[in-house]
This record gives C-alpha cells, sequence and structure tokens, in this order.
C-alpha cells in the first residue's frame, strides 16, 4: 500500500469544479455493442445527493504541485515501470521495454522508469503536458490526491450523473451522433488499431483539458482522452438487485479487488474498445497504471 500523503484541511479550494444539483436519473444502458461482461445494465432508476466535481481531470500541473507539497512518491515511480503504448515508445525507450507482454493487449509495453513524470519511458518528460490529464496514476494515487486537496474520488453513479450532461440515455455526452455535422467531440482513436491513428480529432496521445467542448453541466472530456478512476469497486452484477444501497447514493459493494475506471481513453476504437459511451465502464486492479488513466475529483458541499 502507499505511503498516504498529510492531508489538507476539510475545507477545500472548490475552484475548478461544478455544482451538480442531484436527484434521480436512469444509469446504465442497453447498447446493441456493449460487452456483456461489463454490466452496463440495467437501466435502473439512481438517486444520487448534490455534489461537487472538477469540470476536468487532473492536470499534470495540479498533480505537480500535491507531490512538491508532499513528496509523494506514486506506485509506478516505486514500482519501477508501468505500461507504455507500443507506439509512444520511442528508438531510445526501447531498451527499457520488459520482455512481458499483456495477454490478448500485446500494443501494451512494460517501460522501466515510465511515470507521470516520463509518461513515455525514460528521456520523456511533461514540460510540454502541463495542461493535459496527469497520467500512470494508481487508484492509490488519485485517492491520495484527492485526500490532499480535501476531496475525494467519485462515485460510479455521481461520475455518469455528471457526465451524461442532463441527457436521459443519451450516448455519448453531447447525443447519440459520435461525431455531430462531422465534427469530433472527443479524443478517441480513428484508423486502423493498433497500428494507424489518423488523429481527425487533432490528437495522436492525450489532449489539453478543455479540448472540447464541454456536456450540458459544464465537464470537460468525459469521454475518450483518459480513463478516469472512481471510488467505487467493481462488480457486474452486484447494482442489478433493486435494494436501497443500489439505487440511493450507490457506494459500490463492500469488497473487490479491483476498482471501477469510466469515460474510455484516446486509445479506444470501435473495432476492440466502444467503452466511450456514457454507460461503459470497466474496471483494474487498484495499483495499476498505465499512460492512458488519469482521474478527476468530486466533494461534498459543505452542510
Amino acid at each position: 500500500m502507499p505511503v498516504e500523503p498529510p492531508a489538507r484541511s476539510p475545507s477545500s479550494d472548490t475552484r475548478g469544479m461544478v455544482r451538480i444539483a442531484g436527484g434521480a436519473f436512469r444509469m446504465g444502458g442497453a447498447d446493441e455493442d456493449a460487452n456483456p461482461g461489463d454490466g452496463e445494465g440495467p437501466v435502473r432508476t439512481v438517486t444520487v445527493s448534490p455534489y461537487l466535481i472538477d469540470e476536468t481531470a487532473v492536470t499534470v500541473r495540479q498533480f505537480a504541485t500535491f507531490v512538491k507539497a508532499t513528496g509523494y512518491v506514486t506506485e509506478a515511480e516505486r514500482f519501477g515501470w508501468s505500461f507504455v503504448f507500443h507506439l509512444f515508445v520511442g528508438a531510445a525507450q526501447r531498451r527499457y521495454v520488459r520482455d512481458a507482454s499483456v495477454p490478448g493487449a500485446p500494443w501494451w509495453l512494460a517501460v522501466d522508469g515510465a511515470c507521470w513524470r516520463h509518461p513515455d519511458g525514460p528521456g520523456s518528460t511533461v514540460e510540454d503536458r502541463q495542461r493535459h490529464p496527469v497520467v500512470h496514476v494508481s487508484w492509490h494515487d488519485a485517492a491520495a490526491y484527492a485526500a490532499w486537496a480535501g476531496k475525494r474520488l467519485p462515485t460510479e453513479a455521481e461520475w455518469e450523473l455528471a457526465a451524461r450532461g442532463g441527457l436521459d440515455q443519451a450516448r455519448y455526452p453531447w447525443g447519440d451522433e459520435l461525431a455531430p455535422r462531422g465534427r469530433w467531440r472527443c479524443n478517441i482513436w480513428q484508423g486502423t488499431f493498433p497500428g494507424e491513428n489518423t488523429a481527425e480529432d487533432r490528437h495522436v496521445g492525450t489532449a489539453p483539458v478543455k479540448s472540447f467542448p464541454p456536456n450540458g453541466n459544464g465537464l470537460y472530456e468525459v469521454a475518450g482522452n483518459v480513463w478516469e478512476w472512481c471510488a467505487d469497486r467493481w462488480s457486474p452484477t452486484w447494482h442489478a438487485e433493486d435494494r436501497d444501497d443500489t439505487r440511493i447514493d450507490p457506494q459500490g459493494p463492500p469488497a473487490g479487488d479491483t476498482r471501477v475506471t469510466r469515460g474510455g481513453s484516446h486509445l479506444c476504437h470501435h473495432s476492440y474498445c466502444n467503452r466511450y459511451r456514457v454507460a461503459a465502464r470497466t474496471a483494474n486492479t487498484p495499483d495499476s497504471s498505465s499512460g492512458n488513466t488519469g482521474f478527476r475529483c468530486a466533494a461534498t458541499p459543505p452542510g
């Protein structure tokens, strides 16, 4: 387990956060192309109390401020490696690639020295990525930042309500069409995965926050760009039962080895991962990190 940094005062700085009024909404989806094992359904009415949520993912600059103030060391830094997408591993980084590959996903390379400071491996920097979402952060790292900031990670229900932007059961945060009037509204993969990204959305890797229009709630990049950690433990079935703890301010199952991530990333493509839809969900172990996973924070309003 990571060493917890000292927590900041509970009176957090709420600049850059938007207030979500809460209330009842229809959570989940019934998309025909959803992975049945993901547990996107059933569509159910969930009630959420009012809360605040960051309008953007936490940026490199914000995370660097946290590290400077606390001396926090991320899990990728302590483990000595993290996963980098193969097209981002340049000639200078090739010698740092471990032999092991991810079963079924050979495009992920385990690179020694890859971390939030060196997102593509040794020799890469974040000097020109200060406004990009911080990546190579585990769930533990995200939770530590949130505690220091006087905030917390959003529940999965909070994340989805905010991401829907006031729309009922729309496929995406802006509606049902992926690229309305031919304009891309999110940073995902175009071309042939995993070998060619035509970058029709103008981004090959992560995009700076606020690169695309916000949704109806004022949130940016809740589809694509980076996966975002949620507070909940993962289950494909726990939420299917109609009980108070699954329908009123649900906190997720009480036990489990993995944590929920939402929103998809710049590597999502319809041919293998169409999880940039609002209802889409997946999970990872809380000590895992990669070059396409970040987070945003939530907070409970005073009183």
